[in-house]
């Protein structure tokens, strides 16, 4: 039988430092339901001891999940290690996931601590963490271009207070794959203990080289465990791809004579969800999940999969959970057939009460889009993700005006709080007079870094997704909004952002 190797996720955690990635509790359980039901090891779920709400997000995280273990960041502290036991107590499974700098770099220049005094730390840190529960993770932060002596001290120390699994983490994206390899095979070969642990890579993508050096650290390196994200999140560059290193498992275990317990037909359901949750959108040509992943342009590819699908498919769109694009719902659709529908989707429903908001809205859709995609009732339910009590902005209507020759006019009545108001302005164009019509009464005083538009499904008449980026005092948030009209999309989004801003809870930042 063949090894296996551990899908560590750590959507909800690394991926959630990209710049306006942040979630609120309820999208991130959204999220965990779905990465249970694509079957990862581990779901890293925050980082406890960044804010009350991270905290929470775990926690609730740990009551619900039952078939993954559910994991929590920390720092080699007794406070952070604490907080993060407590959050992830309720999981059938858990793990604290403890990390320390340990290359000279980052001694000197971030912890100002000398290398014995890392060394004894780390040796306190699991040995306390051990003592709270059994399935600790020990990471020596720049493992990679940490002294390897030293590293071997340290990681040859927390394994003998405890540690289960040892990661090497590439913490800035420098490795290159066949030195990254031997690297992590050198450490495993030369610490006299490590085989009372498992053997963990966590690689960033700054050089565009993530998956396949974490492929090395698995080939090469003999790591049975991969620290990854949905669709590469993460800060910078982001992470390892999730996607790309099961399937290339998966596709080439010929090679790597390993197996994985991930659930593929799940992962472009779960690569959707996230990019929905999120606003971050999957760039077409991306591999396994990107639009174009199994489209053939050419004519001979064409000729060629007509004949024999494997002439230029290594493997199938329906085993990473791709689906025809076909027309499944209409106006006169019933709540039965939309429930049986979002089932054979996958997307989680917590209550009746969910649904029927859901199946409500999908009834407006129908009346003013005749066609009703898959693509389309997925995006119901990430409008769905926030709950209308807890938004402090709420889109009511608008109207709007554009002719040639004259300037593009908005009305806007939206609520804020209990408090409904209506607002117009002029603009650049319809999008924009929108914008300036919320802003006119909100005075957020933020700034726009990034307006994009998607289009959901295809055809003239497929609903817009808006994402819009806003930043101030140093806080970047994303707005997703979704609807056939892109006007009436963007102001959607504005507020979503604006409600993300609204919200007060700061996160302390793991690398400080």
């Amino acid at each position: 039988m063949a090894d296996r190797l551990i899908i560590f996720d750590t959507t909800l955690r690394d991926g959630e430092q990209s710049p306006g990635a942040s979630m609120t509790k309820e999208e991130k359980l959204r999220i965990a339901k779905q990465l249970e039901r694509l079957k990862v090891d581990v779901i890293e779920a925050g980082f406890a001891a960044s804010s009350n709400g991270d905290y929470e997000a775990i926690r609730a995280i740990a009551s619900t999940i039952k078939d993954s273990t559910v994991c929590s960041l920390a720092r080699a502290n007794d406070r952070d290690i604490s907080r993060a036991a407590d959050a992830v107590a309720p999981a059938a499974r858990k793990r604290v996931h403890l990390f320390l700098a340990t290359s000279a770099l980052h001694m000197e220049k971030k912890l100002r601590m000398t290398p014995d005094e890392v060394y004894e730390q780390a040796k306190r840190s699991v040995r306390f963490a051990r003592n709270l529960l059994d399935d600790i993770e020990f990471s020596p932060e720049d493992g990679y271009r940490s002294d390897p002596d030293f590293l071997c001290r340290v990681v040859e120390a927390v394994i003998a207070e405890g540690a289960t699994t040892i990661n090497i983490p590439d913490t800035v994206g420098y490795a290159i794959p066949s030195l990254y390899g031997e690297f992590v095979r050198m450490l495993r070969e030369r610490v006299p203990n490590s085989d009372k642990a498992v053997w963990s890579v966590h690689c960033h993508n700054d050089l565009g080289m993530a998956v396949a050096n974490s492929l090395a650290g698995v080939k090469i390196g003999g790591a049975r465990q991969v620290e990854c994200t949905i669709n590469g999140l993460g800060e910078r560059a982001g992470n390892t791809s999730l996607e790309e290193v099961v399937m290339a498992v998966r596709t080439r275990r010929d090679h790597f004579g390993l197996e994985v317990g991930v659930d593929a037909t799940q992962i472009v359901p779960a690569s959707k969800l996230v990019s929905s949750i999120t606003g971050f959108v999957v760039q077409p040509n991306k591999a396994v999940v990107g639009a174009n992943a199994f489209a053939h342009a050419s004519g001979i590819h064409q000729d060629g999969v007509l004949k024999a699908r494997d002439t230029y498919e290594i493997m199938r769109a329906e085993d990473v959970g791709w689906s025809a694009n076909k027309i499944v719902l209409g106006k006169l659709s019933g709540r039965n057939a939309f429930k049986q529908r979002v089932q054979e989707l996958g997307i989680p429903v917590d209550s009746e009460s969910e649904l029927n908001a859901a199946f409500s809205k999908f009834k407006d859709l129908a009346d003013r889009k005749s066609e009703i995609y898959d693509e389309d009732i997925q995006a119901l339910f990430s409008d769905e993700s926030v709950t209308q009590d807890a938004e402090h902005y709420r889109f009511v209507s608008m109207a709007q005006s554009s002719e040639t020759g004259e300037r593009p006019r908005a009305r806007v009545v939206f609520a804020a709080g209990t408090t409904e108001m209506s607002s117009e302005a002029e603009g650049n164009g319809p999008v924009d007079a929108s914008i300036r019509a919320i802003e006119a009464k909100v005075n957020s005083g933020a700034e726009m870094v990034l307006y994009s538009v998607n289009a959901i499904s295809g055809g003239t008449e497929a609903q817009g997704e808006v994402t819009v980026r806003l930043t101030k005092a140093g806080r970047i948030v994303n707005g997703v909004g979704t609807d056939p009209d892109i006007v009436a999309a963007s102001a959607k989004a504005y507020l979503s952002a604006l409600n993300k801003l609204h919200e007060k809870h700061e996160k302390v930042n793991p690398q400080l």
